[in-house]
């Protein structure tokens, strides 16, 4: 899975799992997307956004892991009908980095409608399709794979069964479109931002722990799927300590992989070239360009973007695929605002 419930402390409350993180170009400037309360957690959970949480769209504009815009989002409780009201600020410069920093508030809203921001800009909050495909066979390879130091070990799937597990399930989307008038300012000259986004719970001391982060696609599912240890502390640091807390661990991991399929003549090489592109984990994008996370770049993600073939092949340096793609989603984004699929 991309993200989905993808350790022990996101799985306490679904509602602070992010399920998956987009970044791509909209109508009026650039879209970012995360996803959250997945369906498969089971009904009987509380679903929508925590209202003890706050969920933040980090925006770095110098390359140096370390967040000059934040955007801000947190809910009241539901009322009967299930509809949350929302608050949505701007926090820049060091007050991005600030957990009790207030900010700006730049527009309150409710779920399931448009929320129209200043300068062009917009969000929506609500119930939507999971446009993220997954073959559960496949991906437990890969985690015992990255787990062991083994090739992918895919002898008794049969590729003609591959199915999507996530196929009729929903999630909770929160979308935030910035209009190019706001963001390219905060891009600068070569208009490059890396992305990635935390959802927080507040503790009973009056501070904000970090439950779930995301920034590239199918990093857990790589490497700690069998490791939830290692899941865990993912999610409780910032990028910019990412290279030194988890370099050694993931670079061993993969040429783990690679040294099994012999597809490299220094395996550890390899593997540092990997995890130097992996670490930090946050999501580059070029403001004003058509995001692709494909083979041949990453810049930003789609919502249709196969990003595990692309991250399980690049990391193995073998070709893995799932055997499904975007036709197994059920629900289809949209080429519209919000863009995210339909729940219906």
């Amino acid at each position: 899975m991309s993200h989905h419930l993808d350790s022990p402390i996101a799985r306490q409350d679904p509602r602070l799992d992010i399920t998956d993180l987009y970044v791509f170009r909209g109508e009026q400037g650039t879209v970012f997307v995360t996803d959250h309360s997945h369906s498969l957690a089971g009904e009987d959970i509380p679903r929508g956004l925590h209202p003890e949480g706050k969920y933040e769209f980090k925006i770095d504009s110098n390359g140096d892991a370390i967040e000059d815009v934040t955007y801000r989002f947190t809910f009241a409780e539901a009322d009967t009908n299930g509809v949350q009201t929302y608050e949505v600020r701007r926090l820049a410069g060091p007050d991005a980095r600030n957990d009790f920093a207030e900010g700006t508030v730049i527009g309150r809203g409710r779920t399931g409608e448009t929320l129209e921001l200043p300068g062009g800009s917009r969000a929506w909050v609500g119930k939507a399709g999971d446009p993220f495909w997954i073959e559960p066979d496949v991906l437990h390879a890969v985690g015992h794979a990255f787990q062991d130091g083994t090739k992918v070990d895919l002898s008794s799937w049969d590729p003609e069964r591959a199915a999507n597990l996530f196929a009729g399930h929903t999630v909770y989307s929160i979308v935030l479109e910035v209009a190019d008038e706001e963001l390219l300012p905060v891009a600068g000259e070569d208009r490059k931002i890396d992305v990635w986004a935390v959802a927080f719970l507040a503790t009973d001391a009056g501070g904000w722990r970090p439950i779930n982060r995301a920034g590239l696609p199918m990093i857990h599912p790589l490497f700690t799927q069998y490791n939830e240890t290692l899941g865990d502390r993912l999610n409780e640091n910032v990028p910019s300590e990412d290279v030194a807390l988890y370099g050694k661990a993931l670079t061993e991991s993969v040429a783990g992989v690679v040294r099994a399929y012999g597809t490299a003549e220094d395996p550890e090489a390899y593997a540092k070239t990997v995890v130097d592109r992996i670490l930090p984990n946050v999501l580059p994008y070029e403001v004003g360009t058509p995001a692709s996370y494909g083979f041949a770049q990453w810049n930003g993600r789609t919502l249709t973007d196969n990003a595990p073939d692309v991250m399980f092949s690049f990391a193995s340096n073998t070709p893995v695929t799932l055997g499904i793609g975007k036709e197994s989603i059920t629900a289809k984004p949209s080429q519209t605002f919000p863009y995210v699929p339909s729940a219906a």
